[in-house]
């Protein structure tokens, strides 16, 4: 259709809706209007309401409102929720530009009554189409789920409370929805900030810090489910740093997790040797940094009950992303750029990040904390030793160490016991079954596998790794003289003693290395629940368990698996990813790093994956490479 058909069609509309408009227009005391025109289109290939029969309390005082059910939840005028909350915490106004089609509320501001609100009348429920009138709450398009019925928007009241700052929850035995005032509007307040500067190879780098937002809007625990943004000043000048600008700006998202214990956020600063930390050179460079604090598996409520426990700390950092994403339009720095970072456990979270976006597993926990109704998917996942796939790492760590019985743990040297040594031997054989269910290949197309002594093809691909970083470390200088296990002819790392290089790098941890049979590791710690500190996440373990220890919900232990995600159906994967592993890290073995960086490729994912030499267990230790490769990938 040519513009001069589409507009005669346009003014003959107009003509047949103008009977209506007056009635329509005087009646926006019932509810936000919808248009004439949509009202009309409410009757063709409506969606199904139903009359609501629940009651609703608000602050515990219960009142009548006109609501309806649309696929399992409930829909309210958006006037009458505005009337409910008037003088509360969670006020807002109500306006509306019909001629844009587009409702305007502000958040804290005292509601004008128009008049009819809280009035119920007949069942309108025959006549409900989706609207699509623009929602504005503070100057941002909200995304609310909304309908038209009878004339009238009707709005998600879960998505009024994450706009608004209140809580919305079921009372089964009132058969009630309960509205509470008084929580957190997910709405980024621009305003509210302070501007400060670092100094950095010899410039002052000027930055608007909003610091310790809430990302929830039923937290938890609001000490930790906060998260700092730092954003240039120059964006709010127009002004482009390098080929960035407010509309193009990577975030940069780094978790400080490590232990998988609860972590406040991050801020830009240096280390006593005047080096900047990975949030400062990112804003050097013109990121947007975004640090998110998390629940951790330490944490307790007042009452006592544990509050951080699995799968918390990687739902939290998916509700951090929904914040960012939810707030797009009026942030600087783009959303479909979200790079996370992390080390250790922390890695492993970034991990679960980059492979588990918009999973469904995890919306019931989400929804729970009022996380905003958006993707959580990332564009880039930065991993540093990710201390992840828990469930398998015991037996990966066994093939790699079985034989060295002495052993380095958190300061304490020992020697595996028989009884250790005897699971050891266990765990080692379990291993080539696992590796061999996972169906790797090399990008030649090689299978990776390992026979039941551990050898093969798998193991010859975990080689190559470290004779690629031997080689690299030689080619930059390195002495490789006094390793007798490394072969090198004129020049070149040809070969290593896989079992010597072992010995090398040493054991750490005693048999098994995670899931402890006295429930005495880390991850026995996570894997509890509200009530039980420490369960086993593996059958070995629970099985030989010399506490009598209960095993973690399969559920729970597969939400914190990435490799059970990955490519999968109903999720989206993070493009681009780049993993660090020190060559010599024995905090896990080798082979999960691999494990996840062949995974993925196989799985079509860019994959950016090396063992550093001569590094053990940390990160952000090669910043100019990290910010080096998120530059080239963002031009991809």
């Amino acid at each position: 259709m040519n513009v001069k058909k589409l507009l005669a069609v346009i003014i003959a509309l107009s003509f047949m809706i103008m009977p209506f408009t007056m009635a329509y227009a005087a009646a926006d005391a019932a509810g936000v209007m919808a248009s004439p025109l949509a009202a009309i289109s409410a009757t063709q290939g409506a969606d199904k309401a139903i009359a609501s029969p629940q009651k609703v309390f608000v602050d515990g005082r219960e009142v009548r409102v006109e609501a309806y059910n649309i696929n399992g939840y409930n829909y309210f005028k958006l006037r009458d929720i505005a009337r409910l909350l008037s003088g509360t915490k969670s006020q807002f106004s109500v306006d509306y530009d019909a001629g844009a089609n587009t409702i305007i509320a502000k958040t804290g501001e005292a509601y004008q009554p128009v008049g009819g609100e809280l009035s119920i009348g007949a069942d309108k429920s025959a006549a409900c189409a989706s609207s699509n009138w623009v929602f504005k709450v503070n100057g941002l398009n909200v995304n609310a789920s909304k309908y038209i019925i009878g004339g009238n928007n009707f709005f998600k009241l879960r998505d009024l409370g994450t706009a608004f700052g209140f809580a919305v929850a079921y009372d089964s035995s009132k058969n009630a929805a309960v509205i509470t005032s008084g929580k957190i509007s997910l709405v980024f307040n621009d305003s509210n900030y302070a501007v400060k500067t670092s100094d950095f190879e010899g410039k002052t780098i000027a930055y608007r810090a909003y610091e310790n937002i809430v990302y929830v809007s039923n937290p938890v625990d609001a000490d930790y489910e906060v998260m700092n943004i730092y954003i240039p000043e120059e964006y709010f000048g127009g002004k482009s740093i390098g080929n960035y600008n407010a509309e193009t700006a990577p975030i940069f998202f780094p978790n400080m997790v490590g232990g998988y214990m609860p972590a406040k956020p991050g801020s830009p600063g240096v280390d006593n040797a005047g080096n900047p930390n990975a949030i400062l050179m990112a804003l050097s460079k013109g990121y947007v940094v975004a640090a998110p604090g998390a629940r951790g598996r330490t944490l307790q409520g007042e009452n006592g009950t544990f509050t951080g426990k699995a799968p918390a700390c990687i739902v939290d950092l998916k509700a951090a992303v929904r914040y960012l994403r939810y707030n797009d339009e009026i942030m600087p720095g783009s959303a479909e750029r979200i790079v996370s970072n992390g080390t250790s456990a922390g890695g492993a979270l970034s991990a679960l990040l980059g492979a588990t976006g918009n999973n469904a597993d995890y919306a019931p926990y989400l929804e729970e904390i009022g996380a905003a109704n958006e993707p959580d998917d990332i564009f880039a996942a930065s991993c540093y030793c990710p201390i992840t796939n828990l469930d398998n790492a015991d037996t990966a760590y066994e093939w790699l160490f079985n034989g060295i019985n002495d052993y380095d743990f958190r300061g304490t040297k020992g020697t595996l016991t028989e009884d250790q040594i005897k699971v050891s031997n266990q765990l080692k054989a379990m291993f080539p079954a696992y590796l061999n269910s996972l169906g790797l290949k090399k990008a030649d197309g090689t299978a990776l596998t390992l026979d039941l002594n551990g050898d093969g093809t798998f193991k010859d691909y975990v080689k190559s790794f470290v004779i690629a970083s031997a080689q690299k470390a030689l080619d930059n200088g390195t002495d490789l003289s006094g390793l007798d296990w490394i072969t090198i002819n004129n020049g070149t790392v040809t070969d290593i003693d896989f079992e010597k290089y072992a010995v090398y790098a040493t054991r750490m941890k005693p048999a098994p290395a995670f899931d402890a049979l006295d429930l005495s590791s880390f991850e026995n710690s996570l894997f509890g629940t509200a009530a039980v500190d420490n369960q086993h996440f593996t059958k070995f373990s629970q099985e030989n368990s010399t506490k009598d220890g209960s095993i973690a919900d399969a559920k729970i232990i597969k939400m914190m698996n990435p490799m059970n995600y990955i490519g999968t159906e109903g999720t989206t994967t993070a493009k681009y990813w780049r993993i660090r592993h020190g060559a010599v890290d024995r905090d896990t073995s080798l082979a999960i790093p691999v494990i996840l960086a062949t995974k993925l490729e196989n799985e079509g994912f860019d994959v950016d994956f090396m063992l550093p030499w001569g590094q053990g267990h940390g990160g952000d230790y090669d910043l100019d490479e990290l910010f080096d490769w998120i530059d080239r990938i963002t031009k991809k």
